[in-house]
């Protein structure tokens, strides 16, 4: 068997020794031959007993590190910012020659803890994105007046550079549902086990990798056991993207350097390309202004909202009926839920996130809202054939532009009954898919508690609508009156009719 591991190291390099003029290493069968290894810079044979390997203490050192986190990679797909050869521009910009931008790469090496050097590829990267991007990076930038205060609070508990705020937008374009082909998920783009290990649950009803906060606090332990590691932040970034273990092949292929740019090309493309994609949205961050590239105003700031926990089971529709909060926004800052649905375990802490306009209306009508979910719920946990045979079956087809809460409201149906009805896992539609709706029907036995919609003969009045006003709000001002009733007396499909000023039919 030594006879066997012998020749098969001799004809590995035997071109290599080819080239020197030596007598011919004897190939020793002696039981007392032994494998050493040793720190240095070349392997080698010795003409004695001996074979000595190369090996390379800093690689030997992380690997025996990560092992004892028993951490995988949780990022492998990076398609926003990871350029392609084909996509590289490098027509020249006027706005920026390549002795301005090597000035302001090298103040922006001084200070942040990165190495941070011109080179022609970053240039090309930076000369890409403004050239191609500019439209995109606007859009992102609206979403990080949302996000970057919450990563920076995070980022400084765990005394990490605040420029590490830029991996998430590479990560996911700040969008906290992102999913990518093989799964890695949320923000910072964590794959399952990953996530499990730093206790952001998945179930049928959360995926917490999609919660902001939970997944930042993740996200910040994670680079901060990578930093223990390798002591180097551009090395961090390989390693958040390509796996620790496999950054230590690399490692050892470029002769034991811990240097990025000296490893760079024993990296797949996407990493090698992945510090670069990151100093470049750092620098057009950083010189957002002097490339005339403005952040909408559009997007909730991080510091106009906050938390609730919820002491029973919501929906997003009983909170959009309750306190009129937009459907879009309640899944914009509860990205977490992936049914639209706040679940109550005993024991957790599931919070909703809302307006902090709304926050005082929720605790100030916390008992109420939960009675008016108590009632809805009711309607709703009817048996599947009974709600049937009340109702009429209708098909639906997807219209663009249209999302699960929308079709609800356009049939007066509630969306947890929609995903029942059509065995939906998820809120996602596609564009001509077919749903199937359960209308009440004119029977009058069957909607003898709903007033029916031809009421001329009955007396009303008309309620002039408020800002701030809900149909839920309303209709707590009657007795007798419920949300649905003033739905069907005016026509009212969706929350978004419901304007300061109109007119509401109530009917006494």
């Amino acid at each position: 068997m030594k006879n066997l591991i012998y020749i098969g190291f001799l004809l590995a390099f035997t071109f290599a020794f080819s080239q020197k003029k030596t007598e011919p290493l004897k190939i020793q069968s002696n039981e007392n031959a032994k494998v050493q290894f040793k720190d240095s810079p070349v392997l080698f044979f010795t003409n004695t007993d001996s074979l000595i390997l190369q090996v390379h203490p800093k690689a030997a050192l992380i690997d025996s590190l990560w092992m004892n986190k028993l951490i995988k990679s949780p990022l492998y797909d990076k398609e926003l910012y990871v350029l392609d050869n084909d996509e590289m521009f490098v027509a020249d910009l006027e706005e920026l020659s390549t002795e301005l931008l090597k000035s302001r790469l090298k103040h922006l090496n001084s200070k942040t803890p990165f190495k941070i050097e011109y080179n022609p590829h970053l240039e090309q990267v930076i000369r890409t994105y403004l050239q191609k991007r500019k439209s995109s990076i606007s859009t992102i930038m609206e979403r990080a007046r949302y996000f970057f205060p919450m990563f920076e609070e995070h980022l400084a508990k765990y005394n990490i550079p605040m420029e590490l705020k830029y991996l998430a937008v590479i990560e996911s374009a700040l969008n906290p549902t992102a999913r990518s082909r093989v799964g890695a998920t949320g923000l910072w783009q964590f794959m399952y086990p990953t996530g499990k290990f730093y206790h952001l649950e998945v179930s049928s009803y959360i995926d917490e990798r999609s919660d902001p906060y939970r997944a930042t606090e993740a996200a910040c332990k994670y680079l901060e056991s990578l930093y223990k590691i390798y002591g180097d932040w551009s090395m961090v970034l390989a390693a958040y993207n390509y796996g620790p273990g496999n950054v230590s092949k690399a490692i050892r292929r470029s002769g034991g350097s811990t240097n990025y740019w000296n490893i760079r090309k024993y990296l797949p493309r996407e990493t090698a390309a992945y510090v670069p994609a990151f100093y470049a949205t750092l620098y057009i961050f950083e010189y957002a202004k002097e490339h005339n590239i403005k952040s909408k105003e559009n997007a909730i700031s991080y510091y106009a909202t906050d938390t609730v926990q919820v002491k029973r089971q919501l929906t997003f529709s009983q909170i959009n009926e309750t306190l009129n909060v937009d459907i879009e926004v309640l899944k914009f800052l509860n990205p977490q839920y992936k049914l639209d649905i706040i679940p109550y375990v005993k024991g957790k802490n599931y919070v909703l996130t809302l307006p902090r306009k709304d926050i005082g209306n929720f605790v100030s009508n916390e008992r109420l809202i939960y009675a008016y979910a108590d009632l809805e719920d009711a309607k709703e946990e009817k048996p599947l054939q009974e709600l049937i045979k009340l109702e009429e079956k209708i098909t639906h087809k997807v219209k663009r532009g249209e999302y699960l809460g929308k079709i609800a409201a356009k049939h007066g149906v509630a969306e947890s009954n929609l995903k029942k009805w059509n065995n939906l896992k998820s809120s996602r539609l596609q564009i001509g898919q077919k749903l199937v709706v359960y209308q009440k029907n004119a029977n009058p036995a069957v909607t003898a508690k709903v007033a029916p919609t031809n009421n001329d003969s009955k007396e009303h009045f008309y309620y002039i609508v408020k800002l701030g006003d809900s149909l839920w709000s309303i209709a707590k001002k009657y007795s007798n009156v419920s949300v649905q009733n003033i739905k069907e007396w005016n026509n009212i499909w969706s929350v978004k009719s419901l304007k300061p000023g109109i007119k509401l039919k109530i009917f006494n």
